[in-house]
Formats: C-alpha cells, sequence, structure tokens
C-alpha cells in the first residue's frame, strides 16, 4: 500500500456516517458503541472534521472542537488497524492543528489511553493536573 494514495479530506459534508460507525467499530475499543445519530450530531458541532480515504475507503478521522481563542480539544483520533504505522495519524493530527480554527488557540486538549508516546512526538505532555470528568447521562 502507497502512503501517497491517501487522500486527506476536510469537508464532513462528504463523511458517509456508516463508514465512519464501521471503521470506529473495527479500530476504536473505546467507540463500537456510537450510533449514527449520535455520530451525525458531534460531527455537526465539530470543527475540523479530517478524514483520511485509501480510494472510497474510510481508513483514518479525527475531529476537535474550539472556541476559537482559549480552549480547543482533539477527538476521535482513529486509523483503520490496517493503516496504522504508516504515518496517517500523524497527518490526521498535524492537519487538525494547522487548521484555521485551531490556529491562535492557547491550550490544545486531547484524551488517550494507551496512545500517550505517539502524541508527546507531536509536542503533546501529559496534563495531571486538570483532568476531571462529569459522567451525565
Amino acid at each position: 500500500m502507497k502512503i501517497e494514495s491517501i487522500r486527506f479530506c476536510n469537508d464532513s459534508a462528504d463523511l458517509d456516517l456508516c463508514k465512519l460507525q464501521a471503521l470506529l467499530n473495527k479500530s476504536a475499543f473505546w467507540a463500537t458503541d456510537r450510533t449514527i445519530e449520535d455520530l451525525k450530531i458531534a460531527i455537526d458541532r465539530s470543527q475540523p472534521v479530517v478524514s483520511a480515504w485509501d480510494k472510497d475507503q474510510l481508513v483514518g478521522f479525527a475531529r476537535a472542537t474550539s472556541d476559537g481563542v482559549y480552549r480547543a480539544t482533539i477527538w476521535d483520533v482513529v486509523i483503520d488497524c490496517d493503516y496504522q504505522r504508516l504515518g496517517l495519524g500523524r497527518k490526521l493530527v498535524e492537519t487538525i492543528l494547522e487548521h484555521a480554527c485551531m490556529q491562535g488557540v492557547e491550550k490544545i486538549y486531547l484524551t488517550t489511553t494507551h496512545q500517550q508516546s505517539f502524541y508527546e512526538r507531536l509536542g503533546f505532555v501529559v496534563n495531571n493536573s486538570t483532568t476531571m470528568r462529569l459522567d451525565h447521562h
């Protein structure tokens, strides 16, 4: 497989939610229960949204939310298991960070379970002082 054949897209309008759900179910243990309806809401409220394609196959995805000034968060970075270790995750995150919505934002956060070293190579640092969570059901 050639990395040069992978196409990155910043237009969430072209994103097939069924393909996204299948990618998450296959390659993201933390997102296997997401419905099409909830994915649509999350994507509609996110910018930028970046996807990676090998022809018509969705092989990568990431999104972010931001107030445009103080804080932003990167969410749902996922690469198809068959396409990992090719630099696509790095390219997805870099594409998010280069987007106009992320320029000038004071702090950019993300949450990861097992990929701390990957994000550290991209310049992120572990932040133990501000992580809190409210499970609202």
